[in-house]
C-alpha cells in the first residue's frame, strides 16, 4: 500500500507539474503573440518601452594643476606704485617693469594712480621703495610711462598678445589691493570674459562720461589698488593692464583691463620721445542731451555735442562754428555725446583735416576743420 501510494503521489505531482507548464508555455505564446502585435501596429511606442536607450555624452577631463609656474615668470617685475603729495603718502596702485634699455628700466602703470602727486615711487619684491621718473601719461588712454636706472638686474616681464587670446581663456591678475602693506602682490585669477568692450568712464571724476576706452572683460578679482597691474595670460605674458571694475549692487566680476597692444603703442611713443599729445578743434563741450543745457538755448534734447564755447583762433572758431551749434559727426561716423565724439576725434592725427557736421537752427551743415595740438 505504502508503496502504491507513492507511485498514485507521483502520478499526481507529475500531472500538476505539466499542467503547471502548460500554463507557463501557453503564456509566453500569449504574451510574444501580443508583443509581436505591439511591435506590429506600434512600433515607436514599443520600441521607447522596451529598448533601453543608452545616450552617450561628451566626456571632458579637466586637468588643473594651477598657475604658479605662470606666476613666478612675472612676480618679481610687478610693483606697488605710491603717489606722493608733498612728500605724504596720497595713493598707491600697481605697476610692472615693462623693457630695458641700457641701465635705464621702463615701468607702465595707470595714469589716474599717479595724477595727482608731485612724486613716485615703487615697491619691489625684495620690499625696496625707489624713486622713479614720470616720463610722459595721458588720461584718456589711462597708461603712465615711468622710468628707473640703476646696474642691478631687475626682473623684466614678457609681453603677450591680447589679440591671440579666446574668450574663456584662463587669465590672473597680479596687483595690490586694498591695504599695500598687508596685500601686495595678490594673485586672482579668472577667465577672459569678452573682448573688445567699450566702455563709457569720466575722466574728471565726475558722474557725466566724457571718454570710451576700448577693453577687455575679465571676471578675475580686481579691488580698488590692482589699478595698473598686469592682466595675464596662463603662461605668464601680460596681455592688458587692469585699470577698472563696474561696481553696484547686482553686478559682480565685471573688472576692465587696457589691452596691451594699446598701452605698449602709446608707451614706446613716449620712451621714443614722439608727440602723443592729442588733437584740438577748440571748443567747450556738453551733451546735447542735457535737458538743462537745451533749455537755455532753446532747443529739444537730443543726440549730439553742444558747442557752449569757442576758444579765438581755434580750427573751431577758423571753420566759422558757433556758440549753440549741435556737432552730430565727424566725416562719415555719428556722434551722439561728447564720450563718442572725443573717442572719434582722437583716432586722427595732429595735422589731418576732417569734415565736422553740425546743426544749426535745426539746419544741416559742414565745416572743414584742420586738427592741431592741445597745447594745454
Amino acid at each position: 500500500m505504502e508503496i502504491e501510494n507513492r507511485k498514485s503521489s507521483n502520478g499526481v505531482n507529475s500531472k500538476i507539474v505539466a499542467v503547471i507548464m502548460a500554463s507557463i508555455v501557453i503564456s509566453f505564446l500569449v504574451g510574444a503573440g501580443s508583443l509581436l502585435l505591439v511591435f506590429h501596429f506600434f512600433p515607436d511606442f514599443a520600441r521607447d518601452t522596451v529598448t533601453n536607450i543608452t545616450k552617450t555624452e561628451k566626456e571632458v577631463t579637466v586637468t588643473d594643476t594651477g598657475i604658479a609656474d605662470a606666476v613666478e615668470k612675472i612676480y618679481d617685475s610687478v610693483v606697488v606704485v605710491k603717489t606722493y603729495q608733498r612728500n605724504q603718502l596720497y595713493a598707491t596702485g600697481t605697476g610692472f617693469v615693462y623693457k630695458k634699455e641700457g641701465n635705464k628700466y621702463y615701468l607702465l602703470t595707470n595714469y589716474h594712480v599717479i595724477e595727482s602727486g608731485n612724486s613716485v615711487g615703487v615697491v619691489f619684491t625684495n620690499g625696496k621703495e625707489e624713486k622713479v621718473k614720470i616720463e610722459g601719461g595721458d588720461k584718456y588712454a589711462d597708461i603712465a610711462v615711468l622710468s628707473y636706472e640703476t646696474k642691478d638686474e631687475i626682473a623684466v616681464s614678457e609681453i603677450g598678445k591680447s589679440v591671440d587670446m579666446r574668450v574663456g581663456d584662463t587669465v590672473f591678475a597680479i596687483g595690490a589691493p586694498l591695504d599695500s602693506d598687508v596685500y601686495s602682490w595678490s594673485v586672482t585669477r579668472g577667465v577672459l570674459s569678452g573682448k573688445d568692450r567699450q566702455v563709457t568712464v569720466s575722466t574728471t571724476n565726475s558722474y557725466s562720461s566724457d571718454w570710451i576706452m576700448q577693453v577687455l572683460q575679465t571676471d578675475t578679482a580686481i579691488n580698488s589698488g590692482n589699478s595698473g597691474g598686469p592682466l595675464c595670460n596662463s603662461n605668464g605674458q601680460v596681455i592688458g593692464i587692469t585699470n577698472m571694475k563696474l561696481a553696484q549692487t547686482g553686478i559682480e566680476g565685471m573688472g576692465f583691463a587696457i589691452p596691451i597692444e594699446e598701452a605698449a603703442n602709446y608707451a614706446d611713443a613716449v620712451i621714443k620721445g614722439e608727440d602723443v599729445s592729442r588733437p584740438f578743434i577748440g571748443i567747450s563741450m556738453i551733451d546735447a542731451s542735457n535737458i538743462y543745457a537745451a533749455s537755455q538755448y532753446g532747443f529739444t534734447p537730443t543726440d549730439g555735442v553742444l558747442i557752449s564755447e569757442i576758444v579765438e583762433d581755434s580750427p573751431a572758431d577758423k571753420a566759422g562754428l558757433r556758440d549753440g551749434d549741435i556737432i552730430i559727426g565727424i566725416n562719415d561716423t555719428k556722434v551722439s555725446s561728447v564720450a563718442s565724439l572725443r573717442y572719434e576725434l582722437y583716432k586722427y592725427k595732429i595735422g589731418d583735416t576732417i569734415t565736422v557736421k553740425y546743426l544749426r537752427n535745426g539746419k544741416e551743415k559742414d565745416a572743414k576743420l584742420t586738427l592741431v595740438a592741445n597745447e594745454d
